[in-house]
């Protein structure tokens, strides 16, 4: 019988993510056997991944690999991964701000930082994408104050306020704002169609379509929206725009489980409609309606990094985004996603001519839901 190694774990939600936290020095050295490890971690590749501690879906099928800083002006360092369901991959080019915000808190519980009240401020160095991510934890006397009454759709109860702000979020994957170098482009697909399409990286690269264009409301959720001929074309269209920028060499390897990166989201004007919760989202009280894919498949929220995207397109003339929203307000942007709002702050200034990202941060709740071992 083949020998059995205990590796600890720690399971923490973010936002509205979940994912397995393990620490770098409990990992083979060698990058290939460590991956390996991790798959059967999580019982993938396995759409249910019954074998393992994933969840079954892309939301529940993440991973934070924690290691001590490795640089003066930080608290903890963090690799996210996003571990495929279909394939024996692990894609370490994407971030996580849901993810970003367990690990926040996981530093305040590992004793990575001192307690400071009434907020430890936690820097998390994201060498996915090589920048700072600051992370706002509430401790009252003396410790980590957990009960509040904050809550984000798409996660039941309330909790304490975790503020998360992306410092120079700008360029995080390309090293360039508008990735194309223009605020709006033309993507043809192999089938002759063309799509009006901007590119934002901003925390995370992504790639904004109108649901007008694609002839839907951009209110649906669940199957409504996951129909194969939709996602057909939106995977076009994603794997075309990876191919301009850079992100995918061969268009004809490229999947979603292969290449997570460039996102794609579909974006429309604020409407009415009901989420898959049950909860009406009333028109007046956003700002834009986002539907954001993750890997083939509709998110069922939005992922925070895609919102900063969101935020931070709403504030640059000519962009898909900025024709949508009430260019008059300032500061922060609703967004309607399928199982409710989510709410996000942003700031874009010009500085030589190009624009700068100098806030983006969102709220959001976090917890630690096991510890313990997990059997490799």
């Amino acid at each position: 019988m083949s020998q059995i190694t205990r590796v600890p774990c720690v399971i923490m939600r973010g936002g509205t993510s979940k994912g397995v936290f393990l620490r770098k020095n409990h990992l083979p050295a060698d990058p290939k056997e460590r991956d390996e490890w991790i798959l059967k971690i999580f019982g993938s590749p396995d759409q249910r991944q019954i074998n393992g501690l994933g969840g079954g879906t892309a939301v529940t099928s993440k991973l934070a690999i924690i290691d001590a800083p490795s640089r003066k002006d930080v608290d903890i360092d963090y690799l996210f991964g996003q571990v495929s369901l279909e394939d024996k991959e692990i894609d370490y080019t994407p971030t996580c701000g849901n993810i970003a915000t367990a690990v926040g808190l996981y530093a305040a519980e590992e004793g990575y930082v001192k307690l400071v009240e009434p907020i430890t401020v936690v820097r998390i160095y994201n060498s996915n994408i090589n920048k700072i991510i600051e992370v706002e934890i509430p401790v009252k006397n003396g410790e980590i104050q957990y009960e509040g009454d904050f809550e984000i759709d798409g996660v039941p109860g309330t909790a304490s306020k975790i503020m998360v702000n992306f410092l120079d979020s700008g360029g995080a994957i390309t090293g360039h704002l508008l990735p194309t170098g223009h605020v709006l482009d033309a993507i043809q697909i192999d089938d002759g169609r063309t799509y009006h399409v901007s590119v934002i990286d901003s925390a995370n690269v992504v790639s904004f379509v109108s649901a007008e264009q694609l002839n839907i409301k951009g209110t649906e959720i669940g199957d409504a929206f996951n129909q194969p001929e939709l996602l057909d074309t939106l995977e076009k269209i994603r794997v075309e725009i990876g191919h301009k920028i850079g992100l995918i060499p061969d268009k004809k390897q490229a999947s979603p489980a292969s290449h997570a990166l460039p996102k794609i989201a579909v974006v429309s004007p604020p409407q009415s409609y009901i989420s898959s919760n049950n909860k009406p989202i009333d028109q007046a009280d956003i700002d834009i309606v986002g539907r954001y894919v993750a890997m083939g498949k509709l998110h069922q929220a939005f992922a925070v990094s895609g919102g900063i995207a969101i935020a931070t397109g709403a504030q640059i003339p000519g962009t898909i985004i900025h024709s949508m929203v009430d260019t008059s307000k300032k500061g922060s942007i609703n967004i309607g996603h399928p199982s409710g709002m989510i709410t996000v702050e942003g700031q874009v200034d010009q500085k030589d001519g190009n624009y700068i990202v100098t806030r983006a941060a969102i709220g959001r709740t976090a917890r630690r839901i096991m510890e313990g071992y997990t059997l490799v």
